[in-house]
């Protein structure tokens, strides 16, 4: 058994979710190791810089860099070194849109031979139920008798620097000192936690991310059915939400997509034998968004003879990143129905794309496809097509 040196290392470290937190257990006085496959994100955390956006992360970054609090490694030996381990590998759905199980039992395996009896081994990324239960079997069968802890993210992606610290932190262990080390781990970031079942805390985190997206489809099939009818849905939607508590949560339409939504409603309706008719249906209007509107703009455009412009490539706004982004689903339409495509995005680097000027006055059609705070002062010409399904330019929502 190592001798250990550190409070926490942190499997997977270098992305969205295991990064800021690092960052913030660091910050908040625990000695952390990263560990990670990707040597270019290790050689660019290592230097004080941030892979990707997010909010207030670059200086603290460089602050806990410099207290010695948090360092990098591409060695799974420093797993060994720290008494508490976070496991950032979470459950994606196959082509089939079947949860795929491999990649998490893969890293069990890679990990397994660096694990003691001492240690509290969290899994962090959303996973399918009963999955925190089947890591447990595996590594009983290595031979291993570690206490094993199911703790879920729930941040923002760009905002996890504030959220980690105002959000409740769900706990859930098979074994009171399961409960305690975790407990004891997030206290440094909040006084506020739930501690559940394993598949409690499962299926918490779950129905979080598929009641966001159902209320999306929700949103989403109300535009569509406004505008059918020749009606602007922001109309609708001032009037529903002014001044009116029962309808404050209720989203603008937009393009919902992501990482996790969309994969995670197809994982409940796994677990629940596919027999999940409200989130197959939440799927079917949320996807068929880009669909819904270029079968409007063919009903007043002859397609084939326009250039058509994708303002926004990421799948949400404020951010770099481009994973299960509906914007890409826009363009492969348009790269089929249109003369030709531009693309721009400020936040994301391809040499394809173009600047938002040149953009603007080069297509006849112009979509706004990712609500990017800068396009909310476009000017674009009166001549020139505009679809806005967020309504961000304050115009309405018709197409």
């Amino acid at each position: 058994m190592r001798e250990k040196n550190k409070d926490v290392c942190i499997i997977g470290g270098c992305g969205h979710v295991g990064l800021p937190l690092a960052i913030m257990l660091s910050y908040k006085g625990k000695d952390v190791v990263v560990y990670d496959i990707s040597q270019e994100r290790i050689e660019k955390c290592a230097k004080g810089e941030m892979p990707f956006f997010e909010e207030n992360a670059d200086n603290i970054l460089k602050e806990v860099l410099e207290a010695g609090r948090l360092c990098f490694s591409n060695n799974p030996a420093v797993i060994q070194e720290a008494h508490i381990l976070i496991l950032i590998v979470g459950t994606p759905v196959d082509k089939h849109l079947n949860p795929e199980f491999d990649a998490i039992k893969k890293s069990i395996e890679d990990i397994e031979r660096y694990l003691d009896d001492s240690q509290l081994l969290i899994l962090r990324s959303t996973v399918y139920p009963g999955m925190t239960q089947k890591v447990r079997k595996w590594l009983e069968e290595k031979g291993k008798r570690l206490d094993i802890a199911f703790c879920p993210e729930r941040i923002l992606e760009g905002k996890a620097i504030k959220e980690l610290t105002s959000l409740p932190q769900i706990i859930s262990s098979f074994t009171d000192s399961g409960i305690e080390k975790s407990k004891e781990l997030f206290g440094a970031l909040t006084n506020d936690m739930v501690v559940v079942e394993p598949m409690e805390a499962e299926l918490a985190k779950l129905y979080s991310n598929v009641w966001r997206y159902i209320k999306f489809a929700v949103s989403n099939q109300f535009y569509t059915m406004a505008n059918d009818y020749g009606i602007d849905f922001y109309n609708v939607y001032h009037a529903m939400t002014h001044n009116y508590s029962r309808c404050k949560d209720f989203p603008t339409p937009g393009f919902s997509a992501g990482p996790c939504l969309f994969k995670d409603t197809m994982q409940l309706g796994a677990f629940n034998n596919n027999n999940f008719n409200l989130g197959h249906a939440a799927m079917l209007i949320n996807e068929g968004l880009p669909n819904y509107v270029f079968k409007q703009l063919k009903q007043n455009y002859d397609l084939s003879s326009k250039v058509i412009g994708i303002l926004g490539m990421t799948f949400k706004a404020e951010s770099d990143d481009i994973r299960e982004s509906l914007s890409y689903k826009v363009r492969k339409i348009a790269e089929f129905e249109a003369r030709s495509i531009l693309c721009s995005d400020p936040y994301v680097n391809n040499s394809s794309f173009v600047s938002k000027e040149y953009l603007i006055e080069h297509s006849d059609i112009i979509i706004i496809a990712t609500p990017h705070k800068e396009y909310k002062e476009l000017e674009i010409d009166s001549d020139k097509k505009v679809v806005d399904v967020w309504n961000l330019l304050g115009r309405g929502g018709r197409i």
